[in-house]
């Protein structure tokens, strides 16, 4: 039986850097050429898939595919994924104890509406952590009308943040008394897994999105996450991003970036209020 192979060495310079280029003018991640093998293997996995015989062979396909498709699996290969529930709980503690009183204070005897957005949600981790943390702090949670928006340029992983189903082990920081009031725990073919419960679902509206696209919000968001997603992104994009995110925030709204992150070097009109929490006056 003959075997399919990528030849060793097969990424020339000029692949990564058509490659790279492309990512780049589409979504604005930023591959610099220490990143030339990471992008070899997850794309080497699509050349085996396809059956090409050079990445050279790969990234003309992708260019003259007229369906779009592969284009998207080249980006789904790309795009890092990684998160948890509660992650950086710092965040969390500051919208339960600081934000939302404040912002609830504010909007009393008004319009009990609230909206949030997670940019760059991933498997859907941290807008399920956000409304647990309102669930938890909003008395008479159902009066208000609270929605999510969750958005990611994988589509792939946005499939995983739908179904809400994840390994045992993904739940292990979060405490018992949430896990049963929040989660159910399957069975069968579902054992060592669990899933959100269905009316945690209700609120957040997941979408496929690509944050260099435009989009005119119908309303402003009262609270926007963005964190660990900027880093992918030179500064010029950043500095895009930051001042976007700026103009769809209301006034008096919060935007989160990651612990690894900052907005150093950017321009932007922001107030700070703690390491990677930013205020919109």
């Amino acid at each position: 039986m003959q075997v399919f192979s990528i030849p060793h060495g097969d990424m020339t310079d000029a692949d990564f850097r058509k490659i790279s280029t492309l990512i780049y003018e589409l979504c604005g991640i930023h591959l610099h050429e220490g990143k030339k093998e990471l992008v070899k293997a997850r794309l080497g996995k699509r050349l085996r898939a396809g059956r090409f015989s050079s990445f050279r062979e790969y990234f003309q396909y992708v260019v003259e595919d007229p369906s779009g498709e592969e284009l998207t699996h080249l980006l789904d290969s790309i795009a890092t994924n990684f998160t948890s529930f509660f992650r950086e709980p710092q965040h969390f503690d500051y919208l339960q104890k600081d934000f939302l009183p404040e912002v609830m204070a504010r909007k009393k005897g008004g319009q009990k509406r609230l909206r949030f957005w997670s940019a760059g949600c991933s498997s859907g981790e941290e807008p399920y952590s956000l409304l647990i943390s309102l669930c938890e702090t909003i008395e008479n949670f159902p009066s208000w009308d609270i929605k999510i928006l969750a958005t990611d340029l994988s589509q792939k992983i946005l499939k995983t943040a739908m179904e809400g189903i994840y390994p045992q082990e993904r739940i292990t920081s979060v405490p018992a008394r949430l896990k049963k009031k929040y989660f159910l725990q399957g069975e069968n073919q579902w054992e060592n897994h669990v899933k959100v419960k269905d009316f945690l679902k209700r609120p957040i509206s997941f979408q496929h999105f690509n944050l260099l696209d435009s989009l005119a919000f119908q309303e402003p968001f009262d609270c926007i996450f963005c964190r660990n997603v900027m880093i992918y992104f030179d500064k010029k994009t950043q500095a895009r991003l930051v001042n976007g995110f700026y103009d769809y925030l209301a006034k008096g709204g919060v935007f989160f970036i990651g612990h690894s992150e900052s907005l150093a070097g950017i321009t932007h009109r922001f107030q700070y209020v703690k390491p990677a929490i930013y205020r919109k006056e």
